[in-house]
């Protein structure tokens, strides 16, 4: 199983930092969330910068809320970043839920579903060279792996037909139903193999474990409770839970980081490299 790094968004200016230290470290991906009214950093842009800094880690997003977007700038915002990239841009995609952000971006938020799924049909084509309304948008690329979050039983159909796999942010315990239909409905599809299985988890390490519970808590105020996602903190808790993400069959698991100093990073590979067993084939 790989082991990817979800980051920090308190501290933009040290994310070249935690890049380069993940890296090291032996990290397989550098994930960012994306949000539009909330004070964090513009996720494609934050990786493209990344993407400098590094020369070997994969760049996710975790992720991107695709309808706040115009479909041809993204297209060629993602054409760009894999191409500078040397083709390590991983897209994770969806619709995202919270109203303030469709607000901000003038996208009607009872028609996110759709316009997501438009939007995919389009990139994949823009990507290939297709028009889109008439014009030619590139770069053209081969397009990047797709990965869709989706919690909802319409959102978890997109999987199987415009995605390379599916990025399920939902606890273990809760996690086996939506991964089980979505393998389902890859298979009545007709599509080959099996769907990438990317989960995620919040994680903390000293010195950073209060100032996590307090950003985490913070992210999550809109739930009304102040125990939602609250950071793993115990190594043995981390690598128990990292090993029960591995015998779950996920082919990556991200830890998110929400405490802003990276001398973290290194206690966390300790823990969780060894417990993920080998890197995923996929």
């Amino acid at each position: 199983m790989d082991i990817g790094l979800g980051l920090p968004i308190s501290n933009p200016a040290r994310l070249t930092e935690w890049a380069t230290r993940a890296e090291s470290a032996g990290f397989h991906t550098l994930a960012l969330l994306d949000r539009l009214a909330y004070d964090n950093p513009e996720p494609l842009v934050a990786l493209s910068v990344l993407a400098g800094a590094t020369t070997r880690i994969r760049l996710q997003t975790e992720v991107l809320l695709g309808p706040l977007r115009s479909t041809a700038l993204l297209a060629k915002q993602v054409a760009t970043l894999q191409r500078m990239s040397g083709g390590r841009f991983v897209l994770g995609i969806g619709v995202g839920g919270r109203e303030d952000d469709h607000a901000a971006a003038g996208t009607p938020l009872g028609r996110r579903g759709a316009l997501l799924d438009a939007q995919l049909t389009d990139l994949r084509a823009i990507w290939r060279g297709k028009p889109y309304r008439g014009a030619h948008v590139g770069p053209r690329i081969t397009a990047p792996p797709v990965l869709i979050g989706a919690f909802a039983p319409a959102a978890l159909r997109r999987v199987a037909v415009h995605g390379d796999g599916f990025l399920c942010a939902a606890p273990l315990r809760w996690a086996g139903g939506p991964v089980e239909t979505v393998r389902e409905q890859w298979a009545s599809a007709g599509r080959e193999g099996r769907p990438r299985l990317v989960c995620q988890i919040n994680v903390a390490a000293a010195p950073s474990v209060e100032h996590a519970r307090r950003a985490i808590a913070d992210y999550y105020a809109f739930t009304g409770r102040d125990d939602w996602g609250a950071p793993l903190s115990d190594p043995a808790e981390i690598a128990d839970t990292v090993a029960a993400y591995r015998e779950f069959g996920a082919d990556e698991l991200v830890l998110y980081c929400y405490g802003e100093d990276p001398a973290q990073i290194d206690a966390l590979a300790d823990v969780a490299l060894g417990a993920a067993g080998p890197p995923s084939s996929k």
